[in-house]
């Protein structure tokens, strides 16, 4: 017994959730390549060239870990190089509706 928990009264919670060796599955790299093929826009920023995938439901709330349903591009460690934000460590293991997303006076793709 670790000496910890010799002075502790509970024993310690195993979250589902922190087993993350699916993010080095074959299922994961081939679930994370089609969608990122499928677009690289960014579920927080909305701007192109996300290099990774995220779960959109966090699988520690309860989100499926392989179903494609439940996984969209996002800006990962390099961040994104339009706004500079950090998409993926933003967004953290909250929903999307908690994320602050991006909002813009103005709609550049329609023109003048």
């Amino acid at each position: 017994m670790p000496a910890w928990a010799a002075h502790s009264n509970t024993t310690p919670e195993v979250s589902v959730a922190t087993d993350r060796s699916e993010l080095t599955s074959y299922g994961w790299r081939q679930l994370r390549a089609r969608t990122l093929a499928e677009s690289d826009v960014c579920i927080v920023c909305g701007h192109g060239a996300a290099d990774s995938a995220d779960h959109v439901i966090p699988v520690s709330k309860g989100g499926a870990r392989l179903d494609p349903d439940n996984v969209a591009p996002i800006h990962g460690v390099a961040g994104c190089p339009v706004c500079l934000r950090k998409c993926n460590s933003e967004k953290g293991d909250r929903p999307l509706s908690d994320v602050v997303q991006l909002t813009c006076s103005v709609d550049w793709f329609t023109g003048p």
